[in-house]
């Protein structure tokens, strides 16, 4: 009995033996998600009298560098060849600034890193480490703080350029064209910014969305914001300032050959009344047309009625009239397209839009030919838009139908006379029930007018550019969306929106 039972407890012991040694995946533990810490600083941090070319921060495990050219912001700023951060690849304990030029005397420089300095395995960013130095005795402790706003846009752009520049006898209102500030900052990805480790004195404040990132303003592509006043340190501490985008100053460039009909003149700004002139000698049967390029800045001039090998134009280029000769060669083929401009189905209380590659100046409406549903034909008319490249189609739509439009040939003719085969298009209309309807009120207490825009996805839909009784709007038949709601406060009347001008 007992060696039966010992023989038992044996098979027991080896059996759990056996299971004890079962293979498992291991788990791995819990996922780091704390930042890398700083644990030394060389030279220290608030160093004085600061003289080396290199500063050395160390951290308490691996780290590497991500995006630092966009996301460190040194103050006063340094350009990108007075310095390098290592390291440029793979992973370190240490990040190694090497400064390749003097810094200023008596000056405290931020070395701000945004979130460019994350761990090696789980890319954990350190938020916003600054480190500071002073080439003279002290460090500067004065500080601004505010926010950016868009004047225009609901929401602001992020990466904002902070620019502070001392009031002395060499500072101009077009000192942010030609120099670099002595204090710059950044929103990096907020619409937040803060100055730090700045000295008392008096100064000019900008905002920039610096697309070149050269800290000057380029009129042409950034956008700007300032005070219309000085600051002054240590009085003012919270300033918040509004984005806009001035007009481009407008210059024409030259004009480009396209075929041996059309040319196009570019230009830069927004195109208004500015005139140019075509000065060759051409016969009594030329004639031309002038149109406006929807895609680009051009003027798509359209020509007939003579056989040329060049033509003359004058333009005014840098403040200073300029003939410029377009010579005709290698002609890029054509010929007449229609296609549907208006998209997906068609808006009750809407026309059907048609467009064109080339210029239409004559319709016919007798032939063109329009069927609903159940075929029956309506009445339909063609009408031509002021920049001869659309063409409205207009016809009686009810909801919750569909309707063929065939175009006969000669239904359209370009500018030289050419027409196209028959085409047909298709569209359709909704129930009433698949639109939605807005109606709005407005509570407005200044005495100025103004202006309501219905926008989505940024593009405005509808508008009211001038007072409705009792302040009520309304905006019906939409198509199912998000939608928002623009004011402009309209001070001069003109029932259009103004951007500022800095210099003015």
């Amino acid at each position: 009995m007992k060696y039966r039972f010992s023989l038992l407890l044996i098979g027991i012991l080896l059996l759990n033996t056996i299971q004890c040694a079962k293979r498992a995946t291991p788990t791995g533990g819990p996922k780091d998600s704390l930042p890398p810490i700083m644990v030394n600083a060389s030279p220290k941090m608030n160093t004085t009298f600061f003289d080396k070319e290199e500063i050395t921060l160390t951290f308490d495990e691996f780290v590497t560098l991500k995006d630092v050219g966009k996301q460190l912001i040194i103050s006063p700023p340094l350009s990108s060849d007075k310095y390098k951060v290592y390291p440029t690849t793979g992973a370190s304990k240490k990040v190694n600034i090497k400064l390749t030029d003097t810094l200023f005397e008596n000056t405290t420089y931020t070395f701000n890193f945004g979130e460019s300095i994350i761990d090696f395995n789980e890319n954990n960013p350190i938020s916003y480490l600054t480190y500071t130095l002073s080439t003279g005795a002290t460090i500067d402790s004065l500080f601004i703080r505010g926010r950016i706003s868009d004047a225009f846009e609901k929401d602001t752009e992020r990466f904002i350029s902070l620019q502070l520049y001392p009031i002395d006898s060499t500072y101009k209102d077009s000192t942010v064209f030609t120099k670099k500030p002595l204090y710059v900052t950044s929103t990096l990805d907020t619409t937040i910014f803060r100055f730090q480790n700045l000295r008392a004195g008096k100064y000019a404040i900008i905002a920039l969305e610096d697309k070149a990132g050269n800290y000057f303003f380029d009129q042409s592509v950034d956008k700007i914001g300032y005070l219309d006043r000085l600051i002054e340190l240590p009085q003012d501490s919270i300033i918040d300032l509004n984005l806009f985008k001035e007009r481009t100053n407008f210059f024409w460039d030259k004009p480009n050959f396209i075929n041996d009909h059309h040319i196009a003149i570019a230009y830069y700004g927004q195109h208004d009344a500015q005139a140019f002139e075509m000065t060759s000698d051409v016969p009594d049967s030329f004639e031309s047309l002038v149109t406006k390029n929807r895609v680009t800045d051009t003027l798509d001039y359209w020509f007939r009625g003579a056989t040329l090998d060049s033509l003359k134009f004058k333009i005014e280029i840098q403040d200073t009239l300029r003939t410029k000769t377009v010579f005709f060669k290698d002609p890029i083929e054509d010929s007449l397209i229609i296609k549907k401009f208006t998209k997906g189905s068609l808006r009750l209380k809407s026309k059907l839009e048609l467009e064109s590659n080339l210029p239409v100046t004559e319709v016919d409406s007798e032939k063109i030919i329009v069927t609903n549903v159940d075929t029956i034909q309506i009445p339909a008319f063609l009408k031509i838009k002021k920049n001869y490249d659309r063409i409205t189609v207009d016809f009686e739509v009810i909801p919750n139908d569909r309707y063929e439009i065939k175009l006969l040939p000669n239904a359209l003719k370009d500018f030289w006379g050419r027409t196209h085969d028959t085409i047909v298009f298709r569209t359709s209309t909704k129930k009433i029930e698949d639109y939605g309807n807005i109606y709005l009120r407005v509570q407005h207490e200044s005495p100025s007018p103004y202006i309501i825009e219905l926008l989505n996805n940024k593009k405005v839909v509808r508008r009211y550019d001038s007072l409705m009784p009792g302040n009520k709007y309304s905006f019906e038949l939409l198509n199912a969306g998000k939608y928002s709601v623009r004011l402009i406060e309209d001070s001069n009347g003109n029932r259009k929106w103004d951007t500022g001008n800095y210099l003015e």
